[in-house]
């Protein structure tokens, strides 16, 4: 099996202008000078572990990431590929819109048929903050001990950290979006 070597330089200079990011900007959020940044993407000389870090974070992106041979900027999830998890139990069916938990936002759009929702034990998860858009329908949603009733269009940020659940007062089904940031689920 060939093994292919990756070329960190233009893979640089490849995001850098995906971002409309010139070599002065990149260079300055990276810490290090326009001129070594130019020598890094042209692989006239080869940064270190240090550099490529500094690099990485200025491109909003981890280290790892850098090394990715070539993946696309943009991620499709085609509806029909959709992950969707049912809970029979709970009246729902979630729908991933984003794919796998390697990046930084997670989307699910959940269907929450009347008197369905997450149970009557509030949980928490390890994403930081969770962003809820009620598409279609009602949501009652309980963030610790505040009790929220959310209508079409409405919206509501918290901490993912605290306790939580909600429940689809009916009569009809409720479609909402949440948004997790990092991904958990």
């Amino acid at each position: 099996m060939a093994v292919t070597e990756l070329q960190l330089g233009p893979r640089i200079r490849s995001l850098r202008q995906a971002r409309q990011v010139t070599l002065r900007e990149l260079a300055e959020r990276a810490g290090v000078t326009e001129s070594f940044l130019s020598q890094v993407e042209r692989e006239v000389t080869s940064p270190s572990i240090a550099s490529v870090q500094r690099i990485a974070r200025a491109l909003d992106l981890g280290i790892a990431e850098l090394f990715v041979d070539e993946a696309p900027l943009g991620r499709v999830v085609r509806r029909a590929e959709r992950r969707r998890i049912a809970y029979p139990g709970l009246a729902a069916i979630d729908e991933f819109l984003t794919s796998g938990n390697d990046g930084r936002l997670q989307v699910i759009v959940s269907t929450i048929e009347a008197g369905g929702g997450t149970g009557d034990d509030a949980y928490t998860h390890d994403s930081d903050e969770e962003v809820v858009v009620i598409l279609e329908g009602c949501l009652e949603l309980w963030v610790g001990d505040e009790e929220h009733r959310l209508e079409t269009g409405d919206a509501i940020t918290y901490s993912s950290r605290l306790p939580h659940r909600n429940r689809n007062p009916g009569p009809g089904r409720a479609i909402v979006l949440f948004c997790a940031t990092p991904p958990t689920f």
